[in-house]
């Protein structure tokens, strides 16, 4: 039996909110074919060394579906009948373990995602119960194979998923503090950034060490899967050995080694700092990554260089008050410390930009989670040192230079 991913050679990357194009342009960039940007994923056509390199390499997908099935979809019995026409046995057996995801929407024959979530739950087992007079088991928090059904306005699709575990989960996260970010935003971020290993990159609340691992994967051609066992691609009826050890030699043949102090960290929670330390350290050549215990107030100046950062936002109201003025001394910073710096700061809220006192060059929409966060780019030019009442450093002359910081007016931001 062919399935439709095998006779049109497509499939759909699923991706968080706001990075979709981010993961059109990876996707043109590791060779994929008629790639097109929608909403929360981005469809696009390749072989089985495509399919195989986008999963060990991508950066930004959370999963990538390779469809077995599209079909009209008015009910229940039909969803249930047409599943049946399925070879359940290409893709498991009754020994291993499935899970299903299901999204429904405009679609009067199903109440919830999870009802018809149950209903392909069962035609499943029905098929092998009939076929062998077994059933495999359901397991959702570790299963053997993952599916996914997509119904909308009548539509359905059936799909593989060829990832397995989420591509968010990299496997170097061993220890984590308050709120760890995503590893797949982080990555965004730092693709938003340009960062290419010309400047001195520095995230000066580094927590738990994700900006930094996903910065240091990125300049190491590390690929962000390389730490993985299993993927859900192994499941297919052609999955090809051979092919997918030769995409992972090539991949991993790419990696070179970090250059001491291109990559500084620095926190003050000590127990943060532990944190990225034990992450970074599962990641060939972090060693080299710089990490430092103390707060960024007390730091020297950081001139020329690239902070990357994703400082408290505070969720309750006497948690919001001290982000506002952490904001403002974070602001105050890149005015007086960062000369020729460009900051890239991400928060999940956004009436808080304002609190920089400075006005973002640019601004790009990520969503966290349920959060509609947005990261911002500022730019710290060369000061007087006068114009901020900041006594020049020992056997240092004061800056004649007049750029300033755009300090941006309330109503602009």
């Amino acid at each position: 039996m062919f399935y439709e991913y095998q006779k049109h050679s497509g499939f759909f990357a699923v991706v968080a909110g706001g990075m979709e194009e981010l993961l059109a342009e990876e996707l043109n960039e590791l060779g994929a074919k008629n790639v097109v940007a929608g909403y929360r994923g981005v469809t696009f056509k390749g072989d089985q060394r495509i399919l195989y390199k986008v999963n060990y390499e991508s950066r930004l997908a959370t999963r990538i579906l390779a469809p077995l099935f599209t079909f009209d979809c008015h009910s229940a019995r039909y969803l249930q009948s047409t599943a049946k026409k399925i070879k359940w046995d290409d893709f498991l057996d009754t020994d291993d373990t499935f899970a299903i995801t299901a999204s429904v929407s405009d679609t009067a024959g199903f109440t919830n995602s999870l009802y018809a979530a149950q209903c392909l739950k069962d035609a499943i087992c029905d098929w092998f119960r009939d076929k062998t007079g077994e059933r495999p088991s359901v397991d959702i928090k570790n299963p053997d194979v993952r599916f996914n059904l997509h119904i909308r306005k009548n539509k359905a699709v059936i799909s593989l998923d060829t990832s397995g575990e989420a591509l968010h989960k990299r496997g170097y996260r061993k220890s984590s503090v308050f709120a760890p970010m995503q590893e797949t935003l982080a990555a965004a971020i730092i693709r938003n950034t340009g960062w290419d290993g010309e400047t001195p990159l520095w995230d000066f609340m580094c927590g738990s060490g994700t900006l930094l691992a996903e910065a240091h994967m990125k300049y190491c051609r590390i690929p962000s899967q390389y730490l993985r066992m299993l993927f859900g691609f192994f499941n297919l009826p052609d999955f090809d050995r051979k092919i997918w050890s030769e995409v992972q030699e090539e991949s991993n043949g790419k990696i070179r080694p970090l250059p001491e102090g291109l990559i500084i960290g620095s926190d003050k929670d000590q127990d943060a700092i532990d944190s990225a330390r034990e992450n970074l350290a599962c990641l060939p050549g972090s060693e080299s990554i710089a990490l430092k215990w103390r707060p960024f107030r007390s730091a020297a100046n950081f001139e020329n260089g690239t902070i990357v950062c994703n400082p408290p936002y505070g969720i309750r109201l006497g948690e919001r008050d001290e982000a506002a003025m952490l904001y403002r001394e974070i602001g105050d910073f890149l005015k007086k410390s960062c000369n020729g710096t460009a900051a890239y700061i991400y928060t999940g809220d956004k009436t808080l930009v304002k609190e920089f006192r400075l006005k973002p060059s640019k601004r790009f929409n990520l969503v966290n989670g349920n959060l509609d966060g947005v990261l911002v780019e500022i730019k710290s030019f060369k000061v007087k040192y006068f114009e901020f009442g900041v006594t020049p450093l020992p056997g240092e002359e004061p800056n004649e230079s007049t750029e300033t910081p755009e300090v941006a007016p309330e109503s602009e931001l």
